[in-house]
């Protein structure tokens, strides 16, 4: 599905891809997809790059390294922590690792490719659900 055709479907829904590379959005997704992932986090530092801090209730749409829409995911509960305070059963909910030091592990090498990682920075961990999956649909 195009993003215009899911916006139209979702008004005031805002998009956003999970990661980056492609390569880590798509295992991302695919995570979400299989029931695994069901949190994501961000830091807050990106408020201040015109990142939209997630809400209560806000639906929005996730995309595809292309562009398209893939899913629509509706924040169920937001939490401010830091980096260095996230709990192993916050950070299983992220469904990527097995474990806290594994996730610590990713999360830090990819806050620090990205140049924001300090293990006292200040994260936006969501917890959602997926109201809808293009794909399942045939897009």
């Amino acid at each position: 599905m195009t993003l215009a055709e899911a916006m139209a479907r979702y008004p005031g829904a805002r998009s956003f891809t999970f990661a980056e590379p492609a390569e880590l959005n798509a295992r991302l997704l695919a995570l979400v997809r299989s029931g695994r992932k069901r949190a994501t986090c961000m830091p807050v530092a990106d408020l201040a790059m015109g990142e939209a801090e997630p809400l209560v209730g806000q639906r929005d749409i996730a995309l595809e390294a292309n562009g398209d829409a893939a899913l629509v995911i509706e924040t169920l509960a937001v939490v401010r922590v830091r980096f260095d305070e996230v709990t192993e059963e916050m950070a299983l909910r992220e469904g990527e690792n097995a474990d806290l030091a594994g996730w610590r592990a990713d999360h830090q090498w990819y806050f620090e490719r990205r140049g924001t990682f300090s293990p006292t920075m200040e994260l936006i961990f969501e917890d959602f659900r997926v109201v809808e999956d293009f794909a399942a649909k045939g897009g």
